[in-house]
């Protein structure tokens, strides 16, 4: 993968963020995480990311919320929805609102990695 790919991990776990964050690092991802999906939309006006791997529930704005704000602010930054509670009707809506893809809680982190690739090769192929 290449190191210049930028991924942001938004999510109110603070421990699984932060894990997930180190693991991409190890690969020779640059990541960065937020806990809220305010803090996370600062992120992204101050670095654009490529990836961004988003969590549904958060305690300020919905995921959905987060998702159409960040698409407002650039289009091709590609979102994969992060699902638990057997939501994945909720993945669905976010994916027909721009969601590269949505996966299921707790994640496979090679999975992870595949789809995160996925979604880098489409944004640099709209770019």
């Amino acid at each position: 993968m290449s190191t210049t790919m930028q991924i942001l991990i938004v999510d109110d776990e603070v421990e699984f963020a932060s894990t997930l964050v180190e693991r991409l690092a190890l690969r020779g991802i640059a990541a960065r995480s937020a806990n809220r999906g305010l803090d996370a939309l600062a992120l992204v006006r101050v670095k654009i990311p490529d990836v961004v791997i988003l969590d549904l529930k958060m305690p300020d704005m919905s995921g959905l919320e987060v998702l159409a704000s960040i698409k407002s602010i650039d289009p091709t930054i590609e979102i994969i929805i992060l699902t638990g509670h057997g939501s994945a009707a909720a993945g669905i809506d976010g994916m027909e609102q721009g969601a590269f893809d949505y996966m299921m809680k707790p994640v496979d982190l090679t999975a992870l990695l595949a789809k995160i690739e996925q979604a880098y090769r489409k944004r640099k192929v709209a770019a």
